[in-house]
């Protein structure tokens, strides 16, 4: 009997060639071509990694497609967990895709470069580079679905190159931090390949009790830092704020709502699951450096005025909060406490499922106000209420559930990972009743400030009056894009109010993970079984939701009904003299931010420049004040700065020993091979 999970997945990476090659296809028809088969190869995969959380796991070797080692495959709930999420997001925006890339009427150039054929080959190549990261059985199977998922996502990155110099300075960014944390990647699976004397998953799984500690410390901090450079951790996060807001808004969703789930995937196979768990300062390091993300993510978005940087912040903080859980899962596992373990491996898991689904569809409802307007700066927008009826309900949809306020999808994973840390304090001994409470309280911030950050988001953005004459002339989206960000939509409120539908495919996936799990564990449910309310509950989410709507539209009808027994006059209200209100009386998003950045002003250090103008008559009357503020990345200007000021000047002060002689270049080769040879004979 042919197992499930392994058609469904050969039917995705099949349906994903399909797409790639359908970008030969004529330019009127590649757009919806290719995008069809994206779409088709997403659902294929989200049937794959649903089947694989169902408890019915694949795997595969096909020794003849690589030299030497082959190709190992295997897919178990916790892959089959991030193939589905990549699957599902790959939908909607594959469906967006379609429309987002075709030109507008008013605007020509706005699907320039993006219905091209390579850049149309790219976007199925790199789903399928992400639906063979969590498949990958092997180190070398890993490392090539890694890079290939790299080298696809940088393309894509800079299709608008031409258009705009930014595009080329982001990609190079992303181009260097993506290879550099590959470099570490590289260096750590390779270490604990030799090691233990094989490079397959479950080689890797039995050698890892017998490996050094020194050994097993430097693989999982190595692969740490790779990982976290993918899941735009601070401080590795630098190229993150530049190529999300750079890259098409499709791809964008890709990046942000899929890729970056890899580098938690990268973090929660080889720590929790190769090698078993690891001393408590490993898991430290993890929790600490999500909370620092989580905290700095969160304000970068608050304060941020450009639309999409402020979403790529966003995800900043919410991989960060996903790193709390998996820390503390980690940390709660050393002591031995691994049902809590478990349950804040859980909610790590769920928040990914979550973060992917509104990320989606903000990033998505972004990019259609880019096609629309022409400009992402907040301060220019406004008004898009009544010409973008659709976008502007979606992308408060969107902001609602990134908000964590009931009853968005983020609130029912956030609780759930504040339930695991507070309840983990009788449990987890003194390590963790000094980091939980520290811990709870960064959710908790970081949660107040995102609320913040989406109201100035949407209120500023959508709600107030037109700032420029892009939010002028704004027109709704074509129908495929307003499809895919409907079904991304759907998505984040299927898993608002019914998160118990994949509660026992989480509790599988955390269940992969020894270090949590343990010996104990149950094989079909996980080492946790969740039980979430449900319709019979008083707290259902979905009961609570309709409760409330119920009373919305009770409310509403007994206004009206009083209003209509009413004769109605329109009069003009008292203004103090003022005139109605214009654009300029209302908040722009740097206003709104102002008080937080007063707030926060030593670890946003922001720049501000206050330009008072006199009238030419006298000095004491003002004509105008100009006041500008400008809050920049502290970590990029403290720490990548300096790094590459000292890298360039390097560079200068090595041209003199690359003078064209052939002489010279033999000479250098002849010291470099003497000094390894000294070294060898020295460390033999």
């Amino acid at each position: 009997m042919t197992n499930p999970t392994g058609a469904a997945f050969c039917a995705a990476l099949a349906l994903g060639l399909l797409a790639a090659a359908a970008a030969a296809l004529p330019r009127r028809v590649r757009p919806a071509a290719v995008g069809a088969a994206t779409a088709a190869a997403g659902a294929a995969a989200v049937a794959a990694g649903l089947s694989a959380m169902a408890g019915r796991p694949w795997s595969a070797w096909l020794p003849d497609l690589l030299p030497l080692a082959g190709v190992r495959l295997a897919i178990d709930p916790l892959g089959g967990l991030f193939i589905a999420v990549t699957g599902a997001v790959a939908v909607c925006a594959a469906v967006y895709a379609a429309g987002y890339s075709r030109p507008g009427r008013d605007r020509p150039d706005a699907g320039h470069g993006l219905d091209g054929r390579a850049v149309q080959a790219m976007l199925p190549l790199f789903v399928l580079a992400m639906l063979l990261v969590p498949a990958a059985a092997s180190v070398t199977t890993f490392l090539l679905a890694w890079e290939l998922m790299a080298v696809t996502s940088l393309l894509l990155v800079v299709a608008e190159h031409r258009r705009r110099a930014s595009v080329g300075e982001a990609g190079l960014w992303y181009a260097v931090m993506t290879h550099l944390g590959l470099v570490a990647i590289l260096a750590g699976l390779a270490g604990f390949a030799a090691a233990s004397h094989g490079e397959s998953f479950d080689r890797l799984r039995e050698a890892a009790d017998g490996l050094p500690p020194a050994v097993r410390s430097a693989v999982f901090v190595a692969t740490l830092a790779g990982f976290a450079s993918k899941a735009g951790i601070v401080p590795l996060h630098v190229w993150l704020p530049r190529a999300h807001p750079e890259a098409p808004s499709h791809v964008s969703a890709l990046m942000s709502a899929a890729m970056v789930n890899m580098g938690v995937y990268g973090i929660v196979r080889v720590g929790l699951d190769l090698l078993g768990g690891g001393p408590a300062w490993w898991w430290l390091i993890v929790l600490a450096a999500g909370a620092v993300s989580a905290l700095y993510g969160v304000l970068q978005a608050v304060v941020a005025t450009d639309l999409k940087r402020l979403l790529a912040y966003s995800t900043c903080e919410n991989m960060g909060l996903v790193l709390v859980g998996v820390g503390a899962a980690g940390l709660l596992s050393v002591s031995g406490a691994r049902t809590m373990a478990a349950l804040a491996l859980t909610a790590a898991m769920l928040h990914v499922v979550n973060h992917a689904g509104f990320k989606t569809l903000l990033f998505l409802a972004a990019g259609s106000v880019l096609r629309a307007t022409g400009t992402r700066d907040l301060d220019a927008l406004g008004g898009l209420r009544s010409p973008m009826p659709a976008t502007t309900a979606l992308f408060g949809v969107g902001a609602l559930m990134a908000s964590a306020l009931p009853p968005g999808s983020a609130f029912v994973s956030e609780w759930l990972l504040l339930q695991s840390l507070v309840h983990a304090l009788p449990e987890g001994g003194t390590v963790a009743a000094v980091t939980m409470p520290v811990a709870v309280a960064v959710v908790a911030l970081s949660a107040g400030l995102a609320i913040a950050a989406f109201t100035k988001a949407f209120g500023v953005g959508f709600l107030a009056r037109p700032r420029g004459a892009g939010a002028e002339r704004a027109h709704e989206s074509p129908p495929a894009m307003i499809a895919g960000m409907v079904l991304a939509a759907a998505g984040c409120v299927v898993a608002a109010l019914a998160p118990g539908l994949i509660a026992d495919g989480l509790s599988r996936a955390a269940g992969v993970a020894a270090a949590v799990a343990g010996p104990a564990a149950d094989p079909v449910t996980g080492p946790v079984v969740l039980r979430p309310a449900g319709m019979p509950s008083t707290m259902s989410p979905l009961l609570i939701t309709v409760a409330l709507l119920v009373a919305a539209v009770v409310l509403i009808g007994v206004l009206r009904a009083a209003a209509a027994g009413r004769a109605r006059r329109r009069a003009r209200l008292w203004d103090c003299g003022a005139g109605p209100a214009s654009a300029r009386m209302e908040y722009t998003a740097t206003s709104f931010a102002e008080p937080l950045v007063r707030v926060f002003d030593d670890v946003l250090a922001p720049d501000t420049d206050l330009d008072v103008t006199p009238v030419e008559e006298s000095a004491y009357l003002i004509d105008s004040v100009r006041y500008r503020t400008e809050v920049a990345d502290r970590v990029e200007h403290r720490l990548y700065r300096p790094v590459l000021a000292a890298a360039r000047w390097t560079g200068r002060a090595a041209r003199p020993l690359a003078n064209g002689s052939v002489h010279r270049y033999v000479g250098y080769g002849f010291y470099a091979c003497t000094a390894m040879l000294i070294v060898l004979a020295v460390t033999r």
